[in-house]
């Protein structure tokens, strides 16, 4: 019986995590049904089977694409709750991680799966559905949060909040893109963001 090594299953690892880079790419910039595995063969130099072997369907390959870029997405908000003090920024921290992916000629994943999300299989589909629910639920904390510390004023339930911001941001990505105008998505977010933060009070001079 042939026994599979160490440094086998690292070249394993390695090669499927090579496939979902490049087709997270593609998928990024020209939607899933915009490439095929031929297209992710040519660009990494190996076989259709090859790519089989790791992911023996599209959609499976599909799936485990959102299922990575959700956890990652995961950690940066992490990282941004701990890395950050007051709501009112963490929402601008937030908002530049869109705004830095389209600054890299991609959109958000999971906004550019959702347009195409009546072609796509059910597994896929709860992913990408699950993408929107992480987001929607660190949003609403944070605007929960920031109401109650005064960084933050809105009218009407946080998780409504949270939706608007969630939906506009991945509306302006796609307008944005079209017209390869970072800047149009940025003042739209911040005119979004902006009517969320009271006014400064002047200092007393007394």
């Amino acid at each position: 019986m042939h026994r599979v090594t160490s440094s086998q299953t690292k070249q394993t690892t390695r090669t499927a995590e090579q496939i979902l880079d490049v087709a997270e790419r593609l998928a990024q910039t020209r939607g899933f049904n915009g490439f095929s595995y031929a297209d992710v063969s040519d660009e990494l130099g190996i076989t259709k089977a090859s790519l089989h072997y790791h992911f023996r369907t599209k959609a499976e390959l599909g799936r485990q694409l959102i299922a990575r870029y959700s956890l990652v997405f995961r950690g940066i908000l992490e990282e941004i709750e701990l890395g950050t003090t007051g709501e009112a920024a963490m929402v601008d921290r937030y908002v530049k991680v869109y705004a830095d992916v389209l600054r890299g000629q991609r959109m958000c994943l999971c906004g550019m799966l959702a347009a195409e999300y009546t072609t796509l299989p059910e597994a896929m589909q709860s992913e990408i559905r699950r993408f929107f629910d992480l987001n929607e639920e660190w949003l609403t904390t944070i605007f929960e949060r920031g109401r109650a510390s005064g960084e933050l004023a809105f009218e009407g339930p946080a998780r409504d909040v949270a939706n608007l911001l969630l939906g506009t941001l991945e509306g302006a990505m796609l307008v944005a893109r079209s017209y390869g105008d970072v800047q149009r998505f940025e003042a739209v977010a911040a005119r979004l963001v902006g009517g969320m933060k009271p006014p400064l009070r002047p200092r007393s001079t007394a």
